[in-house]
């Protein structure tokens, strides 16, 4: 079977313009940990006084690239330089005492090329689970690396960490303070097993501004929960999911609690790329907002969004254009969350759908099924229970969905 290699018809139209962020450096190399003729390890060179927070996956099956970054995360000497290094092809999860050997040698190796501390080097893997990880290949290439490292290559760094992505995932905002203007970069890999539990795939967000460690740690965990963890493509969580944050002070413009205008800039880059990697799921055609309005709490709300995000007979039906609001109730009835048969409101987008306990009086599937055959859908559950609000956003599965992934390893 021949691999599906075309870009999602959902795709932006290009990869945007981003400007170098100062006191960061990138490298790469074609290693051949699993691809041919594409690089596939990624090196961030980041100056001495650049803080670094982040965020994981809660898998139990985590990689060791994962548990060492979950250590080093909270040290907080940034008087030296610091650095992520990053391989695709190959996920070193579940690999035993190998991959922690492997995450060693690599960290280190970085650490000494460098003269860094080896705290403050944080790798990432991604690709296949299970395999042992070549790491020889990546160590030997990594003096050249740093020899040819460059402010300039942020959208080789996307396309080097890519593995079933079918394009390069960035992202730019440019945010004006009081003292001056600081910028905000980031990139991303993720098309499949994407169910965050925490944030999802591997995503690395870089600014200028000067924000001290406790401070970037508490933004980009709240700002996580509604944006990467908030998507979902498959319901699979990742054994690698990182996303880390890197500001280098450079701007010499400092960033303090509940600064709005950063807090915002920040939330809609972090939505960017997440809504990319849903429009990038494996084989979708349909990218699917569902928003859940009046839950009882916060947590029954995101539990009903996930329940129908996740749920194959919604996502199929999507696929298929069917306007099959019975499998949205099925999803919610399943969730375990709170819900009222008879206050429930399903909407798609402006569309009454049902309402007190069965059919809205003026729906029609003839109505349904032409709102169905846009490529953005919007599914609204009005619950009647709370206050408590939440989006989230998944795609559809096609059949392509299952011939990539029956057909990954090979």
């Amino acid at each position: 079977m021949a691999k599906i290699v075309k870009v999602s018809p959902l795709a932006p139209s290009r990869f945007p313009d981003i400007p170098t962020i100062k006191g960061v450096n990138f490298s790469f190399a074609s290693a051949g940990i699993k691809y041919q003729g594409r690089n596939d390890v990624m090196l961030a060179i980041l100056d001495p006084g650049t803080e670094i927070a982040g965020v994981f996956t809660s898998s139990s099956t985590r990689s060791f690239a994962v548990i060492d970054c979950e250590e080093k995360i909270h040290l907080k000497d940034s008087s030296l330089g610091a650095a992520i290094v990053v391989n695709s092809g190959n996920a070193n999860a579940f690999t035993g005492s190998k991959g922690k050997i492997s995450v060693e040698a690599i960290t280190s190796t970085v650490s000494e090329v460098l003269n860094i501390p080896l705290s403050r080097v944080f790798s990432s893997s991604t690709g296949v689970i299970g395999e042992e990880l070549p790491h020889n290949l990546i160590i030997d290439a990594l003096n050249k690396m740093v020899a040819d490292k460059t402010e300039h290559s942020i959208l080789e760094a996307a396309k080097t960490i890519m593995t079933t992505d079918t394009y390069p995932k960035g992202s730019v905002r440019k945010i004006l303070t009081e003292e001056g203007e600081i910028t905000i970069v980031g990139i991303a890999k993720g098309s499949g097993m994407i169910a965050p539990n925490m944030a999802t795939m591997l995503v690395y967000l870089f600014t200028d501004a000067s924000v001290k460690k406790e401070v970037l740690q508490s933004y980009l965990s709240e700002i996580n929960e509604k944006t990467f963890n908030s998507i979902s493509v498959d319901g699979d969580t990742s054994t690698s999911d990182t996303v880390l944050m890197a500001a280098t002070g450079q701007s010499g413009i400092r960033i303090e609690k509940n600064d709005k205008i950063f807090s915002q800039g920040l939330t809609s880059l972090m939505t960017d790329l997440a809504h990319q990697v849903v429009k990038d799921g494996e084989g979708a055609s349909k990218f699917v907002e569902i928003n859940i309005l009046n839950a009882k709490n916060y947590s029954d709300a995101k539990t009903h969004a996930k329940s129908i995000a996740n749920s194959p007979l919604v996502k199929t039906a999507i696929a298929g254009e069917d306007p099959n609001w019975g499998r949205i109730v099925m999803a919610i009835g399943k969730s375990g969350a709170q819900a009222e048969r008879d206050k429930i409101k399903i909407f798609f987008g402006d569309i009454l759908v049902a309402e007190n306990g069965w059919v809205a009086p003026n729906y029609s599937e003839d109505i349904g099924a032409q709102y169905m055959k846009n490529t953005a859908i919007k599914i609204s559950v009005d619950l009647g229970l709370g206050v408590a609000n939440t989006t989230f956003w998944t795609c559809d599965f096609t059949s392509d969905y299952i011939s990539i992934n029956a057909d990954y390893r090979s």
